[in-house]
């Protein structure tokens, strides 16, 4: 079994007026990462719709050098309607993914939740919004 200590965060960086369907996500994975399927574990669309596309058993393809210790979640949208970074996050999205993380942070209880443009080397906007606002989260919450 994995060792996993950190969930990260991201985007599909796709413009808010612009649907994303898994279908499509699917096939641009494909195309990227050579037929070995969507890198993400979850995927949220804009009306909240959760999507299992990776077993958390499997490593991601989405956070290179923390692919083997994370797990790796992707919401649809991260852009505005004239394609500038924006956190987009629908209130179905944004109860999806608390509802995730509270299930993730149950089963991994010491793990970090960052944005990916937490980490290091870096250097994009994503998930366009700060993940802070999770960290907090949990941080009140008492075991």
């Amino acid at each position: 079994m994995r060792k996993i200590n950190l969930i990260v965060i991201h985007c599909s960086a796709t413009r808010c007026n612009q649907r994303y369907s898994i279908d499509s996500l699917r096939d641009d994975h494909n195309a990227r990462f050579h037929n070995k399927g969507i890198g993400y574990h979850y995927y949220i669309e804009r009306d909240g719709q959760l999507h299992k596309p990776r077993d958390e058993s499997e490593v991601g393809m989405h956070a290179l050098h923390y692919n083997a210790h994370s797990i790796g979640i992707c919401y649809e949208g991260g852009l505005d309607e004239k394609g500038r970074s924006c956190d987009t996050r629908t209130p179905a999205q944004r109860a999806t993914m608390l509802a995730l993380l509270r299930s993730l942070k149950s089963a991994y209880p010491d793990a970090d939740i960052k944005g990916h443009c937490e980490l290091e080397g870096v250097h994009k906007d994503c998930p366009c919004f700060s993940c802070q606002e999770y960290r907090d989260y949990f941080a009140n919450i008492k075991p």
